[in-house]
């Protein structure tokens, strides 16, 4: 292997990594914060690729108008399910398969009404930024690179909101003890419903980012749920940190994979490490680091 394939490789294992990174993270936040597994999660990247299309391709908008109005309803939809399916369901004591059954349902409806509304037809998105970077040997389109860099920005912000504002450390206490943090005046609720717009938040930028390199369909984010809940596996549970990292790492095993096997096998090799991850350390890479 050269030393361009070889840098090639770990550009692209990142970027993919970072996809999987946001999706993950935004799946670890909800649970570790409300210990809800959010089977509907990869139904909000769907919407958000529809809604980037609307807006971008259909409307005319603006690229950057564009995500920055997809993302707000995409945060907007994800605090409407929290507050109208979720949180009524977590007062009773057998919530939590409820509430897992409750999200399949929603990820079923979301499904069929995106193909009523849509058609089952795949659509596509210009490319948000034309050219390709030339680094000596290395050619990676800019498109590409801007998924990397954007995705790092965001999830980067993301860890300043959680570990260094006012509103992390509200987080970070209901996610320990959300009783405890209610009895001193915290609106548990209220911060489950944030916490759920966030993850949106983290769901519909990874789509937007995607959606110039796959076609937007109604099953568009199916496939990326499955790798956001190895993700989270593999991070540990709860973890976000532990998240992002396996995001990457699970990004990097695919890319160099490819070397050894087709890419079609790229799935399977991945999920062999996740099942190979689970029998040594069932808890997971990253457990217990914290959110």
């Amino acid at each position: 292997m050269s030393s361009t394939q070889f840098i090639e490789l770990v550009l692209n294992g990142l970027i993919t990594g970072s996809i999987y990174a946001l999706v993950g993270s935004g799946i670890a936040l909800v649970y570790g914060t409300t210990r809800v597994l959010n089977f509907a999660h990869g139904e909000l990247m769907m919407l958000a690729g529809y809604g980037v299309l609307l807006f971008s391709v259909t409307l005319g908008w603006p690229v950057l108008l564009a995500a920055l109005a997809t993302i707000l309803l995409v945060m907007l939809l994800g605090a409407i399910i929290q507050r109208v399916t979720i949180a009524p369901l977590m007062k009773r004591e057998d919530w939590a398969f409820n509430v897992v059954a409750v999200t399949i349902g929603l990820s079923i409806f979301l499904q069929s009404a995106a193909q009523l509304i849509w058609g089952e037809q795949f659509q596509g998105v210009p490319y948000f930024f034309s050219g390709v970077a030339v680094i000596g040997d290395v050619r990676m389109p800019w498109q590409r690179i801007a998924i990397l860099l954007v995705a790092l920005a965001v999830m980067g912000l993301c860890a300043l909101v959680l570990f260094r504002t006012r509103l992390g450390r509200i987080i970070r206490a209901t996610a320990q003890d959300a009783e405890a943090a209610l009895a001193v005046g915290i609106p548990s609720g209220l911060v489950h419903t944030a916490v759920f717009s966030i993850s949106a938040a983290l769901a519909g930028t990874g789509a937007i980012l995607l959606s110039p390199l796959v076609t937007v369909s109604p099953w568009m984010g199916a496939s990326y749920l499955l790798k956001g809940f190895a993700v989270v596996i593999l991070g540990g549970l709860g973890s976000f940190g532990g998240a992002v990292a396996a995001g990457f790492l699970l990004g990097l095993i695919e890319s160099f994979s490819v070397s050894f096997v087709s890419s079609e096998w790229s799935n399977v090799v991945a999920f062999v490490f996740l099942i190979a991850v689970i029998w040594v350390r069932p808890e997971g890479l990253f457990a217990g680091r914290g959110a």
